[in-house]
């Protein structure tokens, strides 16, 4: 373990009251509160101030297709509250968005859609798949529905149920948060699509 350094005098700071220049003084109460301070909060990195921003200032683009659409819907209520995370911004528009939660079975119809609005997002973007419909094509095991999101854009998170409950979609936003800030670069950084 390092030893701290001693806190830094107020004189050396350019203060020139009578109290912070006698020199038999030690260190205030204010000046140890501030030595405190800058070693918990200077020793970081760029990387991780910008991952933590990130993680305070995501924009979900809703993709809401069926069921699980409702229980998306309620996530900005005030049970839920999905603005303490700084995501109550849902956005129409993917050119302001870097979320995509995808909610529902997505037909093959709707893959091309969906894969333009995941293009014109915002990078770094991440991706939501939300019940199992979005995730492995639930119970519709036809022609019609894509069986998995992940066909179509690569997915960061999978939040299983049928459908999931707000508290579900919650968990997996945190999920995302804690891969975001542990420095785990978005899924299409290195993952391709499912074949």
């Amino acid at each position: 373990m390092t030893r701290a350094a001693p806190p830094r005098r107020l004189a050396e700071l350019g203060l020139s009251s009578e109290r912070v220049l006698m020199k038999d003084k030690e260190p205030g109460s204010f000046e140890r509160e501030v030595a405190e301070l800058e070693e918990r909060l200077l020793p970081t990195t760029l990387e991780k101030a910008v991952s933590w921003a990130q993680t305070k200032s995501m924009w979900p683009d809703t993709f809401g297709l069926a069921c699980c659409a409702i229980e998306m819907m309620s996530i900005v209520s005030a049970r839920y509250d999905i603005a303490r995370f700084g995501m109550e911004a849902f956005r129409a528009s993917p050119r302001q968005a870097d979320l995509l939660i995808v909610s529902g079975r997505v037909s093959h119809k709707m893959a091309a859609p969906l894969r333009q609005i995941y293009d014109q997002m915002l990078e770094p973007k991440w991706v939501i798949a939300m019940g199992a419909c979005a995730s492995s094509g639930g119970m519709f095991n036809n022609y019609a529905v894509l069986q998995g999101v992940d066909r179509i854009v690569p997915v960061d998170i999978h939040v299983p149920g049928c459908p999931p409950r707000p508290e579900a979609l919650m968990e997996g936003i945190v999920r995302l948060h804690e891969k975001v800030r542990a420095g785990v670069p978005p899924a299409y950084e290195f993952r391709r699509v499912a074949t």
